[in-house]
């Protein structure tokens, strides 16, 4: 089955449900191209990726200032690896921490020590930042890209037609603004008000429990790196309490989460926690827990005993279970909570935003561009919907039973808690299946490897290195013989890059004389992760998953005839 077989039309640029109208691009007279609602991470991720690719677009946000909270603090290794092709995670690696496990404890005694294994070429291990810094570091590197949050500033309403979206803001001066865009990204979380604007369902559910967070130094000495689980038990074997810890940076410091004391919950209840829209999900307003607070639960479930110290925050949270029925209709799409919002299990829920920022981003620049149909958007919905749904049920389940309930084995719970299993073989861009079954295909992560020499770096480099700062599609061209790539020139159309890999055994110095840029293949590292059939090109998209692989052989008529289907035949 072809590219256009799966999106359901002739080809990229005709099929989807609004008119082929919208193909008339009016992106280059327009002062905005894409206007972003919402600066948290999946906001300021989808202005990277869009601003990196020559896109401008204004990003708001209502609230006056960053909030200075350690909310969403796991970052997983496949948001690294995006990071990276970005060329930002340097600043993320040096503000970061390991997350080297978890230790769960049942009634003060430790019971079982979780520490996932990732295979040896995965570059990045778990990581744990305050996701304030998280932002930092994201609104800086947009700000060098030359857009800047445009603080205290609301989004009311919105209208799409035709030819673009006009949406009414209101600035931090208090007056109002109409402003004309082409796409409307609301990134605007679980209360999102493009959500509401698009007339999305939100089905799904919520728990009946109330926390409270505390971001707090503990002088214990348990071994740094690793997330606490503890539990406590009745007499009878109900849970009567529950206690999580997360490290951030810092000495002793932790995120810690845990039920509220119903004299407390009370308090917020009288104070009307919420916001009223039928969706209890994240930080709750009204009350704030005191350190008292936390010293007091921690006392009776803790570990071992603490006194705690430095509480940076403190607030009661909300736990919903919900997602949409589309991710986006027409001009106007949601990502992240506004998307999708579920148990912080696994810190799935950023992470997954953020990979839907990316996976718009890169569509919607080809788009703006001219360079591909807007039919192209249509398969945001299709391909990272399904990732959706499957992480919401998966984090409800590990938040009912816990993480070591998990039937599969150590290794793909590890994987797939890493975001390194996230893949779109059946989605509408995954060109046909070649080689080996159980090689990456088309719809894969494309695997990073070690090993890669050129004759003028006296180190071996990664194929991260290689992607590093590329903006388009990139063709890996992998060869034993450099007359395999005689027709190689690099020139296959907009946004498309090429890179030659040639195998172990090729003269080192057999990349000289190549007419793209070529890297030898030293350590065997690409070919036992991909697997080649012989000399194969390898498609990998800006958002690092593979699109297509085929004998390089066929590389002339294979690859255009691809790019034309992805392109709408632009």
């Amino acid at each position: 089955m072809g590219v256009r077989d799966r999106v359901g039309g002739t080809h990229l640029g005709t099929a989807g449900r609004h008119p082929d109208s919208w193909e008339t691009s009016v992106a280059h007279s327009r002062a905005t191209d894409v206007l972003i609602a919402g600066a948290g991470p999946v906001g300021l991720s989808a202005a990277a990726e869009l601003r990196r690719h020559g896109v401008h677009c204004r990003l708001v946000d209502r609230l006056p200032a960053r909030l200075p909270y350690a909310k969403a603090v796991g970052i997983q290794p496949r948001t690294l690896e995006i990071w990276d092709r970005m060329g930002l995670v340097r600043n993320v690696l040096e503000a970061a921490v390991p997350l080297r496990g978890q230790l769960l404890f049942v009634d003060g005694r430790e019971q079982a020590r979780w520490e996932p294994a990732l295979p040896p070429e995965v570059p990045y291990g778990f990581a744990a930042l305050p996701q304030d810094e998280t932002e930092r570091i994201l609104e800086e590197y947009v700000a060098g890209l030359g857009t800047v949050i445009e603080r205290g500033t609301e989004l009311l309403s919105f209208a799409q037609d035709r030819g673009g979206v006009t949406a009414r803001l209101r600035t931090a001066s208090g007056s109002e603004e109409e402003l004309r865009a082409g796409y409307l990204i609301g990134a605007d979380g679980a209360h999102s008000t493009v959500r509401k604007g698009l007339g999305l369902t939100f089905e799904g559910g919520a728990f009946d429990q109330e926390y409270m967070l505390g971001d707090v130094e503990a002088d214990w000495d348990m071994p740094f790196g690793y997330g606490i689980r503890s539990t406590h038990h009745a007499d009878d074997g109900s849970v009567v309490g529950a206690l999580v810890c997360i490290p951030l940076p810092g000495a002793g410091r932790y995120r810690m989460s845990m039920l509220v004391p119903p004299e407390l919950s009370r308090q917020a209840a009288d104070l009307g926690a919420g916001r009223g829209d039928g969706v209890a999900h994240g930080l709750q307003g009204g009350i704030a827990p005191q350190l008292s607070d936390i010293q007091a639960v921690v006392d009776r479930f803790g570990p071992r005993p603490t006194t705690l110290s430095r509480m940076r925050w403190s607030s009661l949270f909300r736990i919903s279970h919900r997602i949409v029925d589309r991710y986006g209709d027409g001009r106007v799409f949601v990502a992240g909570d506004a998307a999708h919002i579920h148990p912080p299990t696994g810190a799935q829920g950023m992470n997954t935003g953020i990979q839907d920022a990316c996976n718009l981003a890169w569509k919607l620049a080809l788009v703006v561009r001219g360079d591909a149909g807007p039919a192209l958007l249509a398969t945001y919905d299709l391909e990272r919907r399904p990732i959706g749904e499957e992480v919401v049920g998966r984090t409800v389940r590990h938040a009912l039973h816990g993480l070591e309930s998990d039937p599969d084995d150590p290794r793909t719970v590890a994987l797939r808690e890493a975001q390194l299993l996230v893949g779109y073989r059946d989605g509408p861009l995954a060109g046909d299946p070649y080689g080996p079954a159980d090689a990456p295909q088309p719809g894969d992560r494309a695997p990073d490897c070690a090993g890669l020499t050129t004759a003028l770096a006296g180190y071996p480099l990664r194929l991260l290195d290689v992607l590093r700062g590329r903006l388009g599609h990139v063709v890996l061209l992998y060869a034993v013989h450099t007359a395999d790539l005689a027709g190689a020139t690099g020139a296959h159309g907009t946004g498309l890059e090429t890179v030659a890999i040639l195998a172990r055994d090729a003269a080192t110095t057999a990349t000289d004389t190549l007419a793209v840029p070529g890297y030898r293949d030293a350590a065997g590292e690409f070919a036992r992760l991909y697997r080649p059939d012989g000399p194969t090109a390898f498609v990998v998209r800006p958002d690092g998953h593979l699109s297509a692989r085929f004998p390089l052989t066929d590389e002339g008529p294979a690859l255009p005839g691809y790019l034309a289907e992805l392109t709408g035949g632009r």
